[in-house]
């Protein structure tokens, strides 16, 4: 092995110890070892910082922002009583009705963030229902992600559709497969989570936080306490926001124009912001009409718990944007080349494992989907079979490196949902691996009779 080689181990090795530190710290701890990976990269290895997670963060504040100024207002207390009326008849309905809001949401919206109002609302759910709330939380942190492959208007699917196009493969092909094959997947995935981990009542770590009053009791009836009248209101408001946002993602011509590219093109705001600025709205109108008052925000529990989700994500996420910044080149040429050197079943199975590796290591389906994709159809294997192997993007779940992993972990009071003692034994492998398994089956499967 060459130096470079060396190199890219070496500081594999500090960004899987700074997540092993910061995994057992926890929480705030995440972060501040993810910053000090950096400064192990920048200051060790004379590596230029990636780009700080700022969107990624700013996500997180405005969301958090929101859903406490609801939750002050009674909201969340509202969307837990309605849900709980569903959930009553079938309590373990919500570790399927989660996963499948969360990849609704995230195919209209085309992008993962669509997950984070979400979460204290699955959070609460679960949790007043005494139901573990990591089977709920983990396997539709895993659905938030899958929706990208799934959605029309994502980069990832944009990416693919460019590439596989000449092959014969358009859109409505690409979805024809990755429906069936992610619904069918996360269904397995959820089923199997129904029964995960201890109860909530036998769990040791919820029990030593529940007796050193860090958090309270679950309410014995969900909805029996009598809510303030302007609780419906302030969840309205807020779930009118999420349904603009979704609607901006799905009908691109409702962005407002900012410029135009090289090309004369007009260019639009970006989902991203629109979901910073929605939130924003949401939250100012709902202090409006529901008069809320400022001081009684930052009490809410949703608030502390997502302002160590933006921190921990902040750290860490720049770790490994950094790594990547570094080493992206390297990863791409060194997989790739393994994969073009294979016969075609070999190549199969080589490509679906560099798709994987790659995710897994630059945390981003689009990326990975540009850099391996292409070698897949240089050696020949049907554009077909490229799409049924196109679940193993999700690798980007491997390593608790990534946004929605971390803001979901934050959310979990209970402290059911973990980030692992041993970076890969995080609370959302299992459903992400059952996932990836089972969607690839079915999905080369549907390859050779659909395409």
């Amino acid at each position: 092995m060459n130096d470079n080689v060396w190199i890219l181990i070496a500081q594999l090795i500090v960004v899987i110890l700074a997540i092993f530190m910061g995994t057992r710290t926890s929480g705030i701890g995440l972060g501040v070892w993810g910053l000090v990976g950096v400064a192990v990269l920048v200051f060790g290895f004379q590596e230029a910082p990636g780009g700080a997670p700022v969107d990624a963060v700013f996500i997180v504040i405005t969301v958090i922002t929101a859903a406490s100024v609801m939750q002050a207002a009674g909201g969340i207390d509202w969307m837990v009583s309605v849900a709980a009326k569903v959930i009553r008849t079938r309590p373990k309905s919500v570790v399927f009705l989660a996963p499948a809001m969360s990849f609704l949401f995230t195919v209209g919206a085309g992008t993962g963030n669509i997950f984070y109002p979400l979460l204290p609302v699955i959070y609460d759910v679960s949790y007043q229902q005494k139901i573990r709330p990591e089977r709920a939380l983990s396997i539709s942190a895993v659905a938030s992600q899958v929706g990208i492959l799934c959605s029309p208007v994502s980069a990832a699917t944009a990416s693919m559709v460019v590439l596989l196009q000449p092959e014969g493969v358009d859109l409505g092909k690409l979805l024809l497969i990755m429906w069936p094959a992610s619904i069918i997947g996360l269904a397995v995935a959820a089923t199997i989570m129904v029964r995960h981990g201890k109860n909530l009542e036998d769990d040791p770590e919820f029990q030593k936080r529940l007796a050193a009053g860090q958090i309270k009791p679950p309410a014995d009836s969900v909805g029996g306490a009598k809510l303030p009248r302007q609780a419906v209101l302030s969840a309205s408001i807020f779930l009118l926001g999420v349904g603009v946002i979704v609607l901006f993602g799905l009908f691109e011509p409702l962005r407002p124009v900012i410029g135009t590219n090289d090309d004369g093109d007009p260019v639009r705001v970006s989902v991203t912001v629109i979901i910073e600025v929605v939130m924003g709205v949401i939250a100012a109108l709902i202090f409006v009409t529901c008069k809320v008052k400022a001081a009684d925000v930052p009490k809410q529990s949703t608030f502390p718990a997502g302002i160590v989700g933006a921190i921990a994500l902040f750290g860490i996420a720049w770790l490994a944007n950094t790594f990547v910044a570094a080493n992206n080149q390297l990863i791409v040429d060194g997989l790739g080349a393994l994969v073009s050197g294979s016969s075609a079943f070999l190549g199969a199975l080589l490509f679906a494992l560099a798709l994987f590796l790659v995710a897994m290591l630059t945390t981003s389906q689009s990326s990975a989907t540009n850099a391996i994709v292409p070698i897949g159809i240089t050696i020949g294997l049907p554009a077909s079979l490229l799409v049924g192997l196109w679940p193993a993007a999700m690798g980007i779940y491997t390593l608790p490196a990534n946004g929605s992993q971390v803001a979901t972990v934050a959310f979990d009071q209970t402290g059911t949902t973990k980030m692992g003692k041993f970076v890969i034994d995080h609370s959302f492998q299992l459903p992400n691996v059952i996932y990836i398994v089972v969607a690839i089956i079915v999905g080369v499967i549907l390859s050779f009779v659909f395409v």
